[in-house]
């Protein structure tokens, strides 16, 4: 089938992941599942040449470790710097060699060795084990906005951007696959020209994105969903388990029915390096609260910063409790519950013009 041949199946990833399946972290919860989204910056696809000169080396722009709950009732994207410092490990280069174990840049370990490298480099970050991964590039994100007839987001100020090709008015404005991907890549013209701000806007506009497909019953509709997946599928690569159609739509299903309001995304807790302020180092011990929920399929909320936070505290994930001073809720059996945390983030049901 034509949407199965549009799929390139990874299996250097697979080869290379099972030779570390010792190492590798166990799932704790069946039936959840974390899924690494990885975004290319690759030139040497078709239509991609256009943003740059292709330097030969392939490069993450985004990473997003997507968790879908078991019974799929939450979704949870959380985005993970490229400016994050990480233990990276050995990792097979292209060229067949292997490199040393690092303490680098996150965007490193898939310069370095590709989607394998990322993925062995999240686990041992995060604890939490990958069960499946996909790479999209330029061309296949710009063909997945145009299927779906543009995404609608808000710009609180006019945007003219002279190296992404952007301009665009105040206000609620539809854009199209190319005004998209300046949108979400463009970082020193828009906000305060931060990578903080950059992942904060991507996360808005995936908002949007599965607003636009949940209320337009794209999920629900083959004849819809068949233009939105060739499109998906066109700039592709997935581990092998997912390389098809049926793999593809098995994971579109459970993701059908999750309310727009229990899509959440938010950014791994960071603070700025110790020994650099232009990267990024995990704060602790908020980040190892996250993982340890999402590794345990565990609940969480997310929510907006309240206004007038430092620049400071802003650039952070927070965490606070639910309920009274952070004290413990009862059930209705008068069992003391620990409520949800709540991280600094948004769902795909707020409104960024509200």
């Amino acid at each position: 089938m034509k949407l199965d041949g549009n799929i390139t199946p990874d299996e250097a990833a697979a080869r290379e992941l099972a030779r570390y399946e010792k190492e590798r972290p166990t799932s704790l919860v069946k039936d959840a599942q974390n899924i690494l989204v990885i975004g290319s910056d690759s030139r040497s696809g078709d239509g991609n040449a256009r943003y740059g000169r292709d330097s030969g080396t392939e490069r993450s722009d985004t990473t997003i470790l997507l968790h879908l709950s078991k019974g799929r009732h939450t979704a949870t994207a959380m985005s993970l710097p490229r400016d994050l410092m990480v233990d990276v490990p050995s990792c097979l280069r292209p060229d067949g060699t292997r490199s040393e174990p690092t303490f680098a840049m996150f965007n490193y370990a898939f310069q370095m060795g590709g989607s394998a490298c990322t993925i062995r480099t999240v686990e041992k970050l995060t604890d939490i084990r990958i069960d499946h991964h996909m790479v999209i590039d330029f061309h296949g994100f710009k063909e997945m906005v145009d299927a779906v007839d543009g995404v609608r987001v808000c710009l609180k100020k006019p945007i003219d951007d002279k190296a992404a090709k952007l301009k665009l008015p105040a206000g609620r404005v539809t854009l199209n696959g190319e005004q998209a991907l300046g949108y979400v890549r463009a970082r020193k013209s828009l906000g305060n020209g931060s990578d903080t701000d950059r992942m904060e806007r991507q996360q808005r506009f995936l908002g949007a994105l599965v607003n636009k497909v949940q209320s337009n019953d794209v999920l629900l509709n083959p004849v819809k969903l068949y233009p939105v997946l060739d499109a998906a599928t066109s700039s592709l690569t997935t581990d092998p388990d997912l390389a098809s159609l049926r793999g593809l739509y098995e994971l579109v299903r459970g993701l059908r029915d999750i309310p727009a309001e229990r899509v959440q995304f938010l950014t791994v807790p960071r603070e700025s390096y110790v020994y650099n302020a232009n990267r990024d180092q995990l704060e602790e011990p908020e980040a190892r609260k996250l993982f340890e929920r999402l590794r345990r399929d565990t609940p969480l909320t997310v929510a907006r910063e309240a206004p007038g936070e430092s620049a400071a505290k802003s650039r952070n994930s927070t965490t606070k409790s639910e309920g009274n001073n952070g004290e413990k809720r009862s059930d209705r059996s008068g069992t003391s519950v620990s409520p949800a945390p709540t991280f600094s983030g948004n769902t795909a049901a707020e409104d960024a013009c509200a």
